[in-house]
């Protein structure tokens, strides 16, 4: 039997998180919550999620420097990151994929269309 996936949503805004939560739960995801980049650090010192959906404006820490953290801890290297903001500059999105992460998806955005892109990415 498959394990199920697991998920880990940082996102500092209350109403996306519970959006986002109940969505991947119906989808059979084992969802982990964090309202910022370090509550999100210290999460992933215990879990090990198949992908990271990250916020970039965020308070302490943002997504940006989220995702370098992530990618200097040798456990999460294969861990899928998707960047899912409202920042949709070209150099915003360039950034966020120069830091690696694997999709950057913008706000506002379609419930389903994020749950999907998420399933192609943890299949692919």
């Amino acid at each position: 039997m498959n394990e199920r996936n697991k998920i880990l949503i940082v996102d500092d805004e209350p109403n996306i998180v519970m959006t986002l939560e109940y969505a991947f739960k119906k989808q059979d995801f084992e969802v982990f919550i964090a309202r910022d980049g370090s509550e999100a650090l210290e999460i992933l010192k215990e879990k090990t999620p198949n992908i990271i959906l990250l916020d970039v404006m965020m308070p302490k820490v943002d997504g940006y420097k989220t995702l370098e953290l992530i990618k200097q801890n040798e456990e999460l290297k294969e861990t899928k990151v998707v960047f899912l903001t409202a920042k949709s500059k070209t150099k915003d999105v360039e950034k966020g994929m120069s830091l690696g992460a694997d999709k950057y998806l913008t706000k506002p955005f379609s419930i389903k269309k994020v749950v999907n892109e998420i399933k192609e990415l943890i299949e692919s």
